[in-house]
């Protein structure tokens, strides 16, 4: 899982980085938080350990900015400040769980698993794009009440086509959700775009997978051929 951690103490950055890789987790860094939500708004993050008092951008303000971006990642909040006002302000923002500082490491392993069991848990649901049914636990698909077979990894591109709709996501961002960051061919991502195309668009008038020229892809509808 990535996790990016978002610090601008850098002994404490790295404490927390090096206690996450221990876990098994991989781990990008930043301490400033502007650059922290270009990071959240592009990356692939299976989880965002979020400090709160930061340059740029304190962590509420990135927090609530991911949340109106409609980025889902499970956001854990870290900070020095541990008033109870405090906490529910990082909660009304968006924020997932609240670990004030300072804190013993396998508390923090125990809260990030925590969260992102129940992101997966979560997002084991039905996910509906106009007449486009994805049954995300038993890894079904139908259009217009119509089964469709897809290949493991046609359907995870497609799951997550559609479970960020209307986002666009860049060929690398695809790479690293659903490739897992092996390395690719240059055109795989679009050969398999392409394919997808054709078992999920091709036999219907509305076109939900639209390409964003120069950028990737997106789910989009409805969208009618001219």
């Amino acid at each position: 899982m990535k996790v990016l951690v978002v610090e601008d103490e850098p002994a404490i950055a790295a404490a927390v980085k090096q206690g996450l890789q221990e876990a098994g987790m991989n781990v990008e860094l930043t301490g400033d938080g502007i650059r922290a939500l270009e990071m959240g708004l592009n990356g692939a993050y299976g989880l965002i350990v979020l400090d709160i008092m930061l340059p740029g951008l304190d962590g509420m303000q990135v927090c609530q900015k991911l949340r109106e971006a409609k980025v889902t990642t499970p956001i854990l909040m870290m900070t020095a400040r541990d008033s109870l006002d405090d906490k529910v302000k990082g909660l009304d923002l968006g924020a997932d769980d609240y670990l004030p500082k300072p804190f013993e490491f396998p508390e923090l392993i125990a809260r990030a698993r925590a969260l992102t069991r129940r992101d997966r848990l979560h997002k084991s649901r039905v996910i509906r794009v106009h007449d486009l049914e994805i049954d995300t636990g038993a890894h079904r698909v139908k259009r217009a009440e119509q089964e469709i077979t897809l290949t493991a990894r046609e359907y995870a591109l497609l799951e997550l086509l559609a479970a960020n709709e209307g986002k666009v996501l860049t060929r690398d961002v695809i790479q690293e959700r659903v490739w897992e960051g092996f390395e690719l061919y240059s055109n795989t991502v679009d050969a398999f775009i392409k394919m997808l195309r054709k078992k999920v668009d091709a036999p219907f008038d509305i076109k939900l997978i639209q390409t964003v020229h120069g950028t990737g892809y997106t789910m989009r509808s409805p969208i009618r051929d001219s």
